[in-house]
């Protein structure tokens, strides 16, 4: 590994994404409850983005599997999943999660988004929720994901967007407010933004990667979620970051870029 995907591995392998939001004894089935209320009441478009009932015995890879709270959707529709991570902590947490209702994955294992362990054609569909952004090269990771997908397969991938509420919200704190207002909104997400490395592109830039790629874009979008809207924060900055939103369009300004693609056959 580079010195920076190191970092990555190790800030993760430190306590997989979500898992931060439980006060239960590790590994119980509290705490993993407590981990999917969470989600999916902070994240309640993961449902209607990853369709996951719409794979049934289809052969599904997720890419970042986390505490697995997605990946046991993906089973418990019937799909045929497997699954990978860089981190040995997110493998425990899923491996603990499905034992506990004796569900089976069809692979689990470590592994590198920029080096994927399967042959070309291989997956109906490949998804990564706010993943591959993580990685030092993201449009390796891309590569990777577009490769291993079958002709005619779907590729659903979500990506962090520069230009939404919480990327200036962050700008804010960790640029505005630290006295270092002129550094870019790029650098403060490298910097001071979960992991170290994080990336966050625009509409342009993905379009312009995705030429590049057999693919077709049938969603492409960012629209405001609870994350954007500050959900933890006071009214009065609710209200102004509602605002912000009817300003700067419900449907771009959210952190969460979203974007559904067929492989071309």
């Amino acid at each position: 590994m580079t010195q920076l995907k190191k970092e990555v591995a190790h800030y993760w392998n430190q306590e997989s994404c979500g898992t931060e939001h439980t006060q239960a004894e590790k590994f119980s089935l509290d705490y993993f409850k407590s981990i999917e209320e969470y989600r999916y009441t902070i994240e309640p478009e993961i449902f209607s983005f990853a369709q996951f009932t719409r794979f049934h015995k289809k052969k599904i890879l997720e890419v970042g599997i986390g505490a697995g709270t997605d990946f046991l959707q993906w089973i418990r529709a019937g799909s045929f999943a497997y699954g990978i991570d860089l981190t040995q902590e997110a493998l425990d947490n899923t491996k603990k999660r499905l034992a506990l209702e004796n569900l089976q994955a069809h692979e689990l294992q470590t592994a590198d988004a920029e080096n994927l362990p399967y042959q070309n054609n291989f997956f109906d569909c490949v998804y990564s929720w706010g993943v591959i952004h993580h990685s030092p090269d993201t449009v390796k990771c891309l590569e990777e994901i577009i490769r291993v997908t079958k002709p005619n397969g779907v590729i659903k991938i979500m990506i962090y967007n520069r230009y939404s509420l919480f990327a200036f919200y962050r700008w804010f704190l960790a640029g505005f407010c630290k006295g270092r207002p002129f550094k870019s909104l790029s650098w403060i997400l490298y910097n001071h933004q979960e992991s170290k490395g994080t990336k966050a592109y625009t509409f342009k830039e993905i379009k312009k990667i995705l030429k590049l790629y057999p693919v077709e874009i049938s969603q492409l979008d960012a629209t405001v979620t609870k994350h954007d809207l500050l959900y933890y924060k006071s009214k009065p900055i609710q209200w102004f970051a509602y605002l912000a939103a009817c300003l700067f369009g419900w449907h771009k300004a959210g952190w969460f870029m979203k974007i559904t693609m067929k492989k071309k056959g």
